[in-house]
């Protein structure tokens, strides 16, 4: 994983992508993923924190994704994305 972040926060979510995990929660992994991926290019700290809480209202929804390493890979993303969110 990168220092950066925003990057990281992508790649965890993109390690989902991956894995074989149930249909909701890979639903809202990708839509979590997506925005992930723009938050990257945002310089922008107010828009930048505002997506990122996206992502953490998105990844509230999933308890679990049926794969223990996926979940692992959210559980990282959900830390990264609050911590994003609070900047």
């Amino acid at each position: 994983m990168t220092a950066d972040p925003r990057v990281e926060l992508y790649e965890a979510l993109a390690a989902t992508a991956e894995l074989p995990v149930d249909r909701t929660p890979s639903r809202v992994l990708g839509e979590a993923e997506a925005i992930a991926s723009d938050l990257r290019d945002i310089d922008d700290p107010t828009v930048a924190a505002d997506r990122a809480q996206t992502i953490v209202d998105l990844l509230a929804e999933i308890d679990e994704t049926g794969n223990s390493e996926a979940d692992a890979h959210v559980d990282r993303a959900r830390e990264l994305a609050i911590q994003l969110s609070d900047q």
